[in-house]
């Protein structure tokens, strides 16, 4: 039987992946306290997408902090930077994109596990990805790991050895379409998400963006239809 009184912190953005780890953490028995970071971003309307995923996927709760990193800049979603389109899967492979916010998450995980020791609880879900999107360096196998170590020296909990923290990342080998797969096999509406970043005022995905074009080609992939609502 599982024992679903765990708690364990989701990092939620309002994409497709990080809904896909909201439903793997209910599958694996924990209730899930949603964790929303409003960092400037240009394509805020993941916020609204955060609030509808965490209502739909049963969150006991939803924080939503805000923490701008338009005062740094440095990337094309918190500074003024052309967002590239069109780019192909190689390309996307080979760099370091503009859309990389510096130190994202490292800045994330850190807040998650400063309100996962309040919570008494060891469990971290986010939803880094290394197989379709290799070129951000905080979302390697490495960089997990070396967290991980991190949040178990650094933490009262950790030190007083009361348990031993652990960055769960579900999806971070799989392909995009194999995520599609996993979260339309545990219930969840990808209508609900929004992973576009540029969108149009109305909140239209460009279609033409990197997280657009992965997207598409995961749904294609998987044999799915993609639910997004694309501009012209």
């Amino acid at each position: 039987m599982r024992d679903n009184t765990r708690p364990a912190v989701v990092l939620l953005s309002g994409g497709l992946d990080s809904a896909t780890v909201l439903a793997v953490a209910r599958r694996d028995g924990f209730r899930c306290h949603a964790l929303t970071i409003a960092y400037g971003q240009r394509h805020a309307a993941e916020l609204a997408a955060a609030r509808r995923v965490a209502a739909a996927l049963g969150a006991i709760e939803q924080r939503i902090i805000e923490l701008d990193l338009r005062a740094f800049g440095g990337s094309a979603l918190t500074a003024d930077l052309p967002v590239p389109h069109d780019r192909s899967l190689e390309a996307m492979r080979t760099d370091i994109p503009i859309t990389y916010v510096p130190a994202r998450n490292t800045i994330f995980l850190a807040l998650a596990l400063a309100w996962a020791e309040v919570l008494g609880s060891f469990d971290i879900y986010i939803g880094v990805n290394a197989i379709d999107y290799s070129g951000y360096p905080d979302c390697r196998p490495e960089f997990i790991a070396t967290f991980e170590q991190l949040a178990n020296l650094a933490t009262k909990a950790g030190v007083e050895t009361k348990g031993r923290f652990r960055i769960h990342t579900p999806l971070i080998r799989l392909s995009k379409a194999d995520i599609i797969r996993l979260g339309v096999s545990l219930g969840v509406d990808y209508g609900l998400t929004h992973s576009c970043y540029d969108p149009a005022p109305d909140g239209a995905a460009c279609g033409r963006c990197d997280s657009c074009v992965l997207r598409r080609a995961g749904f294609e992939a998987a044999g799915i239809t993609d639910p997004t609502q694309y501009g012209n």
